[in-house]
């Protein structure tokens, strides 16, 4: 009886591509970054554990002008220093959920796509070309402006507007794959087709998946601030988006309501974009030979 051939390496998993990714300075910040982030995310209910949009000083005090409150206050007297770190609970939140729903979705079309090819190729593939001649953020306020908005539908909106650049990518790595010796192989031994694509495609397809996730994390993210800023958001939640929206019209007097949350934001986005590309760096091997 033949052996299955071994499946092309997993370089996502080597520990060449681990302390490639951490010998990367850009890389290294990148994730300290995001480190900072989930760490600001997962201490937010105990450090700030009452509700973020409760009135608790004087309004519009400035950053260190009391130790309390070391962020100030905005117009409302809320802690900003609580809201921005509740904000990163719901940016971190919106912008995996966000991902993984794309994720989901475009591995699914996208593998079938391209490990049939064909008639159900062409179906496919048809489908995610209608989506993506929609503009995702218009998509996304129309879901919105017909129903009720909350963090679970901005969620899934983004995610449904995400997921066409996942399908078309696996769609692309599996047609490369399909006729390798260890898929082959596979059939030869009676595998179904789902056992395939499942277990022998898709973990070589997954280094390119993960670099373009980290950019997918960084566009939910940032969409869903946009969202905020316009007053689409949920109304029940504080996000960074918010925070820059309701400090626009003060900007000239008091610039640190916008200036603290697009910060924050703006660093977030950093450290999403520096990690993608240390992990392009790091799983690519045709860039790691260099």
């Amino acid at each position: 009886m033949s052996t299955l051939p071994t499946p092309v390496t997993l370089p996502f998993v080597s520990y060449r591509a681990l302390r490639q990714l951490l010998r990367n300075p850009a890389g290294v910040t990148g994730l300290i970054i995001l480190l900072l982030v989930v760490v600001m995310a997962l201490t937010a209910p105990w450090l700030y554990p009452g509700d973020p949009l409760d009135m608790v000083a004087s309004p519009l005090l400035p950053p260190g002008a009391d130790r309390a409150w070391p962020l100030g206050t905005d117009a409302m007297g809320r802690d900003l220093t609580a809201a921005i770190f509740h904000g990163a609970r719901v940016s971190l939140l919106t912008g995996v959920g966000a991902t993984l729903t794309g994720l989901i979705a475009g591995m699914l079309i996208g593998g079938l796509s391209g490990y049939f090819g064909g008639v159900t190729d062409n179906l496919l593939m048809r489908i995610t070309t209608l989506f993506q001649t929609m503009p995702a953020f218009l998509l996304v306020i129309i879901i919105l402006a017909i129903s009720t908005p909350s963090a679970e539908l901005i969620t899934l909106s983004i995610g449904v507007t995400t997921w066409p650049t996942i399908a078309r990518l696996v769609r692309a790595e599996f047609r490369s794959l399909r006729e390798s010796d260890f898929v082959l192989a596979a059939r030869c031994q009676g595998f179904s087709d789902w056992h395939i694509m499942v277990r022998e495609m898709l973990p070589n397809a997954l280094p390119a998946i993960l670099v373009t996730s980290s950019v997918m994390v960084a566009s939910a993210i940032l969409m869903e601030a946009a969202l905020s800023f316009l007053g689409l958001g949920d109304p029940n939640v504080v996000s960074w988006g918010f925070l820059i929206g309701s400090g626009r019209e003060m900007l000239r007097t008091d610039w640190y309501l916008t200036a603290e949350p697009g910060l924050a934001l703006v660093i977030t986005l950093l450290g999403l974009n520096l990690l993608g590309d240390a992990l392009n760096d790091a799983l690519n091997p045709r860039l790691r030979e260099q």
